[in-house]
């Protein structure tokens, strides 16, 4: 039933990568970036490739989205290379998916299953597996109409396994949705407990940073730069895929959650986006999001487009101009000392732009001094009087503010602390509150 080649058989794939450079449609990224990303993609579950190339086409074939004229130049080729495996940079529906395959002799995938692939790989965690298996499965059942050579076969039923008749395609498709329906139910509990958690980290509270960005552009190595952890981190495309949290101290003394998030990308498939909104759920709950740039990367403005495009699927519209949202320009050590220079003085002049290289480290220290002074802004200071023998109360203005003072009077303490507005109207429904700022 599977749909993919078996990628892990111990020996590299020999693989050609096509990316198809269609006039009537309108890309952000160039034909050349898209092939060599492309072949990044391919690369990245370690692919051989042994032909690449960008096809110009005026229309797309529906029988099988290239010209005959290309089958028959390019079928040769891919022969004397001994290519095995053909990525189409495109969406190909599963008739063009078995017609290609057909003409060419070899096993064909589309941009959605080649990214299904990495992110299969890359997934460690029980939550990630059961996100990429309901995308995979989800994908999957689009394509019962090529995945089987037997479909004429009819079965006979027994018991509620199916009447009389029941073709072999809807056995298989109703094989799909009931995994379907469980791993949902599966994934279903898991964001029970991640509700849990949050309301965990409310209550201790952690306000939240979350690093978002596209793939590659170094989330990973800030991550473990800023919290001295050991996350995969390399020059691979969806090198990290399962959410990672760390708690790091701010310069105030504050402490927060640092969220590393999956990476996204161009044309990122409906199925991913969907099955992966658990783990995206992070995002939208942070009280920070921190935008990772690759600024040494050609085609920096469009992905940054891409990554405000998904957010936005989100329900994070217009998030570049909350007060909530930080551009981390990483990979400044790639530049050049001019170009670095002007990028400092560009940044200085505003406040949520904030060079850094997360290699090196420089430009952190401000990073941090900036997702403080965010946090800051939404804090209040307050005073109240608190009864010594009352240990509830004063338990909870330590676990919900940051006391800065503590004035013991006999059987009254005088506390000044920070809040947010939420912990100072629970605050004020407890007890007599005054506001100093």
């Amino acid at each position: 039933m599977a749909d993919f080649i078996e990628i892990n058989t111990g020996r590299q794939i020999r693989a050609a990568v096509i990316v198809p450079d269609i006039q009537a449609e309108i890309s952000l990224l160039p034909p050349d970036s898209r092939l060599e990303e492309a072949v990044g993609l391919a690369r990245a579950i370690n692919l051989d490739i042994v032909y690449q190339e960008i096809v110009k086409l005026r229309e797309i074939k529906p029988s099988a989205f290239f010209s005959k004229g290309f089958i028959d130049r390019v079928r040769p080729l891919l022969c004397e290379l001994e290519a095995e495996l053909m990525v189409v940079d495109a969406s190909i529906t599963p008739i063009q998916q078995r017609n290609l395959e057909k003409s060419l002799d070899i096993k064909v995938i589309d941009r959605t299953a080649l990214i299904l692939e990495i992110f299969g790989e890359r997934a460690k965690t029980k939550e990630g597996r059961l996100q990429v298996e309901l995308a995979h499965l989800t994908y999957q059942r689009s394509r019962l109409v090529r995945s089987w050579t037997h479909l004429e076969r009819q079965r006979g039923g027994a018991g509620f396994l199916g009447g009389p008749g029941e073709t072999q395609i809807e056995l298989d498709r109703r094989i799909i949705d009931d995994k379907i329906v469980r791993i949902k139910k599966d994934l279903e509990k898991v964001k029970k407990t991640r509700d849990l958690q949050r309301s965990a980290r409310k209550r201790v509270p952690y306000p939240v940073v979350a690093l978002v960005g596209y793939t590659n552009a170094g989330k990973s190595t800030l991550f473990n730069y800023l919290s001295s952890a050991d996350v995969f981190a390399r020059d691979l495309l969806f090198a990290t895929l399962d959410p990672t949290m760390r708690r790091i101290r701010l310069p105030s003394g504050r402490e927060v959650i640092l969220s590393d998030t999956v990476g996204f990308i161009s044309d990122l498939p409906h199925e991913l986006i969907m099955s992966f909104r658990a783990t995206l759920e992070e995002v939208l709950e942070a009280d920070i999001i921190a935008h990772v740039r690759d600024i040494a990367g050609e085609n920096s403005r469009a992905q940054k487009k891409d990554v405000l495009n998904v957010l936005k699927n989100l329900g994070l519209k217009n998030i570049e101009h909350q007060d909530n949202y930080i551009e981390i320009l990483n990979k400044t050590d790639l530049l050049s000392p001019e170009s670095r220079l002007a990028l400092r003085e560009s940044a200085a002049r505003q406040k949520n732009v904030i060079p850094v290289s997360a290699l090196s480290g420089e430009g952190t220290d401000r990073l941090l001094k900036v997702i403080d002074q965010k946090l800051s802004a939404a804090f209040q200071t307050v005073e109240v009087r608190v009864n010594a023998g009352d240990g509830r109360l004063l338990s909870w203005i330590y676990a919900n503010g940051d006391v800065l003072t503590a004035d013991n009077r006999g059987e009254e303490i005088i506390l000044r602390a920070r809040m947010d507005s939420a912990a100072c109207s629970k605050l004020c429904a407890k007890t007599a509150v005054k506001t100093l700022e």
